[in-house]
């Protein structure tokens, strides 16, 4: 299959190029300057941007045990209208995703998508934070990503003898790193709107702590740590020291975290309810200035579907988590006036292949967006089986158009 791509602007490093033409022959694109003929279809790329395909570091699925939530099939049509190519999936499922069992069921039935799809393996049985799992036989089956996913591993001595054995294969712990003690009850950001909402807060200082025990830890230990969702002024601060003294320390942040704060929950709409919580508009630029600065390496979806009964229920009794896959895209470009293509691009792409360790030849995948075009987000356009997004049937501006991966193909004009 040989496909024309006509006028295309590519982002690349800190620029975003001029159009150019490029051709993929079913395994590579490469810039083009010929004649139109011999190719099967030609596609006038004029005002889309492209870049290498996006990796998205925090995923969820329902599959297995919560099909009803996301199959790993609709997980795969998500991503790809989302513009990933890659995403590295939480181990959080029924049953954990902790034993060579379950990693090669997902690989096995994720070997024919598009979308590439890295394990991300609990680090003790159940998520529990007590027994760790069989680390060393999980990795010879092609983990190198630990950790306990939506669960922080808050166990100083586990998290210890978590970073002592990864360092045995170069792995790395994600840990969404907060003091469940100090967040226990929470249901928002604890400050004023909390106070005025008459809703138990969670305390920046829960996360706070948290990560600067880990980072004291792994200056201990050695090894790699990558903190997920970090969401405070605090915890910035102390990544950003950490890596000025030289730790292998890299952190993300999910990209709704610099759409909304916590004033945006005062009519008590559960689908803004998430974990970590919305901060203030303080911490909200601390996590811009982290992105400009280098303290946060990538933006993840953080994608948590839910089903209908989860979320349309009392705030309170309401559980955690947003759809955040095809609104990505469209936050991108609400973010672009303030961070610009370049860095945007650079946090879903080079940032994340740098923490998994799966660089590759940047012109083997793509993605091909439209940052101008205006779709609504509803029944008929939603690729998930869950629709817990304050999005939802809205008009929403940016689309993926195309994407291209493990030598395949997608038009995604539908």
């Amino acid at each position: 299959m040989a496909v024309l791509l006509k006028s295309l602007r590519l982002i690349q490093k800190d620029i975003v190029g001029k159009p150019s033409h490029y051709s993929y022959d079913g395994r590579k694109l490469s810039q083009y300057d010929g004649d139109e003929s011999g190719f099967s279809e030609v596609i006038d790329c004029s005002g889309w941007l492209g870049s290498t395909g996006w990796i998205d570091l925090r995923c969820g699925v329902g599959e297995p045990g919560h099909e009803y939530q996301e199959t790993l099939e609709s997980l795969d049509q998500a991503l790809k209208h989302a513009g990933f190519t890659q995403a590295v999936l939480l181990p959080n499922t029924s049953p954990v995703i902790q034993s060579k069992n379950e990693v090669e069921f997902i690989k096995n039935k994720a070997s024919a998508f598009l979308t590439k799809l890295h394990v991300h393996a609990a680090v003790t049985k159940d998520t529990l934070g007590e027994d760790l799992t069989e680390i060393l036989d999980i990795h010879h089956h092609g983990v190198t990503v630990f950790g306990d996913g939506n669960v922080p591993l808050s166990n100083s001595d586990r998290m210890m003898k978590v970073l002592q054995y990864l360092q045995k294969f170069d792995g790395v712990l994600f840990d969404q790193s907060y003091d469940p003690l100090l967040a226990i009850f929470g249901q928002m950001h604890e400050g004023y709107t909390s106070t005025s909402l008459g809703m138990k807060g969670i305390p920046s200082l829960a996360e706070e702590v948290a990560i600067q025990k880990n980072i004291e830890i792994l200056n201990y230990t050695g090894g790699r740590i990558h903190f997920q969702t970090v969401s405070t002024r605090g915890g910035v601060a102390a990544i950003r020291k950490a890596k000025s003294e030289g730790l292998q320390v890299t952190a993300d942040v999910s990209l709704y975290q610099l759409l909304f704060v916590d004033e945006d929950l005062s009519n008590y709409d559960s689908k803004l309810k998430v974990m970590p919580p919305f901060r203030g508009k303080a911490d909200q630029e601390a996590l811009l200035e982290g992105l400009k600065d280098g303290t946060i390496d990538a933006i993840v979806s953080n994608h948590q579907p839910r089903d209908y009964d989860a979320k349309h229920m009392e705030f309170d009794l309401a559980e955690f988590g947003m759809n955040g896959l095809q609104t990505f895209l469209p936050g991108m470009v609400s973010l672009e006036t303030k961070l610009g293509w370049p860095l945007l691009i650079d946090k879903i792409t080079s940032g994340p292949a740098r923490i998994i360790r799966c660089q590759e030849d940047q012109m083997t995948s793509l993605t091909v967006f439209d940052p101008n075009e205006e779709w609504i987000f509803n029944r008929q356009s939603n690729k998930s089986l869950s629709a817990n997004s304050p999005f939802y049937n809205q008009r929403l501006k940016g689309k993926v158009k195309m994407v291209i991966n493990k030598d395949k193909f997608a038009r995604l004009d539908g």
